[in-house]
């Protein structure tokens, strides 16, 4: 929005139920973990999901959003906008102007993107369950809201970004909010080591109705996180909107397959894992890419993200409920077969990818986009896990492990004998 640019109240309002979706996914989030946990720790995951929407949200109002979306510097924002100062004022925010001049009130954008900042962090909590402090695990997510997720925001989602410069395309947060948290995710459990028992003895989800419960909701709410960034209720939107219903649906249909002939069995939690998987993958894509790319790039997820679970049993690392194989790992495909179907004739302000004519140019701009978020949020990521194991400790004791973080870090029980 500038000084001449009209409020558009329809887009107004699609951006503020978006809003409240995008928000929605957090405890569905909590859900689609807290099934897959032992019922010892269910509370102590849905506590962690629940705490980032009160936490991220004062730390996004104070600081975060004025780093992610102030200044005109490519590498990070400024303290404009330090405790919403002269937001809800502001005729433009920096770099929103010509082709990318918002038409709902800054507020409404600083809404809607908060709900974002919330929901990167506890996409975290996936790979660290079971076994991490509360203490350590607020510490690591404020510091992360402060220091990661606006700088990665700010490259990818700013106007004014370095890597929204280059060319690369990221319509909802394939880089932004998957290969960011699932680099973080990789880093924080190679500080905080393996489960007691892993590989060992079997931890099996306790309630897969709850994960299939936070399955619904997230797919319910991607509609406001995908269909939503187009910031307006017009053909852009509603491309989204179906190309994440058809690259979850495609995902779901591909994991399934794949499990049966692999494993013998298709699973309600392989489904649940695989519509997710395809959600991941479509949010780069979803308002650059239309007819039945998004169909393509579901059914490869929903492949390549089942195969990648082996990665961590190959490697030695346990990432408990699969944070890496599917939002890591499915965030690059979707960032990279961008590469391949972005359609400029889907959205103006994007691109046109190898099959549309635009060669290669677009897949490396991808490329750089992916590796720089990979590379950013890993190392600093560790950085940050292995500090706060240094004093405070990442990790709660043995006998803590056993009971389960219901008991000894909540003073909670879920399920009454």
């Amino acid at each position: 929005m500038t000084a001449n640019t009209p409020i558009d109240t329809g887009a107004t309002a699609w951006v503020l139920v978006s809003c409240a979706l995008v928000l929605f996914m957090t405890p569905g989030l909590a859900f689609f973990y807290g099934g897959m946990v032992r019922s010892k720790n269910v509370l102590g995951m849905l506590m962690q999901n629940v705490f980032a929407m009160g936490l991220i949200s004062v730390i996004w109002a104070v600081i975060g959003f004025s780093l992610a979306f102030g200044g005109d510097n490519k590498w990070i924002g400024n303290f404009d906008f330090l405790f919403l100062s002269d937001v809800a004022n502001a005729p433009n925010l920096p770099g929103y102007v010509g082709d990318f001049a918002l038409v709902i009130p800054p507020l409404a954008f600083v809404a809607y993107q908060m709900m974002f900042a919330v929901i990167t962090p506890a996409l975290i909590t996936g790979a660290t369950a079971d076994r991490m402090k509360f203490s350590a695990y607020a510490i690591l997510i404020g510091v992360w809201a402060i220091i990661v997720y606006p700088t990665v925001a700010h490259w990818v989602f700013s106007p004014n970004g370095w890597l929204f410069g280059e060319g690369a395309l990221d319509f909802a947060g394939g880089a932004v909010v998957h290969i960011n948290a699932g680099a973080a995710a990789l880093a924080v459990v190679l500080v905080l080591g393996k489960r007691r028992g892993w590989q060992r003895e079997a931890m099996p989800p306790h309630n897969l109705p709850f994960t299939v419960l936070g399955t619904g909701i997230l797919w319910f709410g991607w509609f406001g996180f995908n269909a939503g960034s187009a910031l307006g209720a017009n053909g852009l939107a509603a491309q989204a909107l179906i190309n994440t219903q058809l690259a979850a649906a495609s995902a779901m249909l591909a994991w399934i397959v794949v499990e049966k002939l692999l494993a013998g069995h298709a699973t309600t939690l392989g489904a649940a894992s695989g519509a997710v998987a395809g959600l991941v993958a479509i949010t780069p894509c979803a308002g650059f890419v239309g007819g039945m790319a998004p169909i393509v790039i579901g059914l490869v997820a929903g492949v390549v993200c089942y195969l990648a679970l082996r990665l961590k049993t190959k490697f030695g690392f346990d990432d408990s409920l699969d944070v890496i194989a599917v939002h890591l790992v499915g965030g690059l495909i979707g960032a990279l077969l961008l590469g391949f179907f972005a359609d400029k004739s889907v959205n103006s302000l994007g691109a046109d990818g190898w099959f549309f004519g635009g060669g290669a140019d677009l897949l490396g701009k991808q490329a750089l986009a992916s590796v720089a978020t990979l590379v950013f949020s890993f190392v600093v990521t560790y950085i940050v896990a292995v500090v706060i194991n240094k004093t405070i400790g990442i990790r709660v004791s043995t006998e803590d492990e056993l009971v389960g973080l219901d008991q000894s870090q909540h003073a909670e029980t879920a399920y009454q004998a």
